[in-house]
């Protein structure tokens, strides 16, 4: 007798509608004040609340684990000496200043050829460039970022936004967790984003601990899954790790029967 062969999970199966207009476009001045939805696992009854409400749902021991990865001013807009313009996003940083990106448009750039960064300051500054050294599929590469370029990255670029974010952000700290402290993501870990200090000093107070992990966000977050069934996405690498403090908070709290929270699926990913 042969086996019977596993069922392929197709994409489709995660189709849901999501109206635009409730895509929101500007971050709120508050950040706790923003919606959270809560589902009981045991009853199935689903709530609307606040943000700031979390610690009212939380227990005293229980531990938090967030995702502290800083995302890098990775967006740089340029243009060819030919004339036109291309947008350089870096995505992963290699040996001798350089880089992995996507760049677009890709298709008619040639290697070797230099794209010209100039300062986002608004103030005169010298220009910058970075040179293609690789070109792959879908827009992928390496480039070489020159020396002014690589020293002050956060004259030259800007924070990535998600594609459904239609604007860039007045602040890019606004696209930041107030507890970020790794540079290295192409994108937010957002679920962390509604977090304040205020918030922080109101979970102590409650016994509720915080444990933090780091993971760079990488390429997958920007490439749409274009394959009809799961097994045949190419999922990307990220760069994860656990500190010996989180991993020993973690065990702590699972040995005293305490709830572990991974706070977003970044955070999930790297206790995976």
């Amino acid at each position: 007798m042969t086996e019977p062969q596993a069922q392929r999970l197709a994409m489709s199966d995660f189709d849901y509608d999501l109206p635009p207009e409730l895509i929101a476009q500007e971050p709120l001045a508050d950040r706790s004040a923003s919606r959270l939805m809560t589902l009981n696992r045991a009853s199935g009854d689903i709530s609307h609340r606040t943000f700031m409400e979390l610690p009212n749902l939380l227990r005293d021991g229980d531990l938090l684990v967030l995702n502290d990865s800083r995302v890098l001013p990775a967006r740089l807009a340029g243009r060819r000496r030919s004339g036109g313009e291309v947008e350089v996003l870096l995505l992963r940083e290699l040996e001798g200043r350089h880089w992995e990106v996507l760049m677009r448009p890709a298709r008619r750039l040639r290697l070797g050829e230099e794209i010209v960064i100039p300062s986002r300051s608004g103030k005169p500054a010298p220009e910058a460039t970075v040179t293609v050294i690789e070109k792959g599929i879908d827009g992928e590469g390496v480039v070489e970022l020159d020396e002014r370029l690589a020293i002050s990255l956060h004259e030259y670029g800007r924070a990535p936004l998600p594609p459904y974010i239609s604007s860039q952000l007045d602040d890019d700290e606004r696209y930041q967790t107030v507890y970020a402290a790794h540079p290295g993501s192409a994108a937010a870990p957002t679920a962390g984003l509604h977090f304040t200090k205020a918030m922080f000093e109101a979970l102590a107070g409650q016994g509720i601990g915080v444990a933090h992990v780091t993971l760079h966000v990488g390429l997958d977050t920007f490439r749409p899954v274009t394959a009809s069934y799961a097994e045949d996405h190419a999922i990307h690498r990220e760069w994860c790790a656990v500190p010996e403090p989180a991993a020993a908070a973690i065990a702590a709290a699972r040995a005293r029967g305490a709830r572990v929270v991974a706070v977003g699926t970044t955070a999930a990913r790297t206790l995976e």
